[in-house]
């Protein structure tokens, strides 16, 4: 299922997550607990100057925010190209809701830099 289909979760379940997120990240939460909820994602990450490469993240769910979910990413296919992080369910809702508006501005269906970053460990 794409992202275009995706329905607000429950009013409840969004609740639980909203004293985390503030303005405009608030508005996207009802998404982002859905697509969360579903416990994977298919997209593409872009690459500057060159062809995107294909990934299905699957994740860990819990209905607390201060539960840690854990997420893996295996990119083109490739179990060598295959990652994981573990972080709060906060967090990593997070990262969602920045996909929401990226796919909302875009098309695309892909997550941040920043999310990117830790995933590589790059801020270590």
């Amino acid at each position: 299922m794409g992202l275009e289909k995706l329905e607000p979760a429950n009013p409840r379940d969004v609740n639980v997550y909203a004293p985390y997120y503030q303005g405009r990240k608030r508005n996207a939460l009802p998404l982002a607990i859905s697509l969360y909820q579903k416990g994977s994602l298919e997209g593409s990450r872009k690459i500057e100057g060159g062809e995107s490469i294909p990934f299905v993240a699957s994740w860990s769910v819990s209905s607390l925010p201060a539960d840690l979910t854990r997420c893996r990413m295996q990119f083109d296919g490739n179990a060598d190209l295959s990652y994981e992080l573990t972080l709060a369910n906060f967090e990593f809702v997070d990262f969602l809701i920045d996909v929401v508006y990226t796919f909302r501005s875009s098309r695309l269906v892909d997550f941040s830099q920043g999310f990117y970053r830790k995933l590589l460990r790059l801020d270590d």
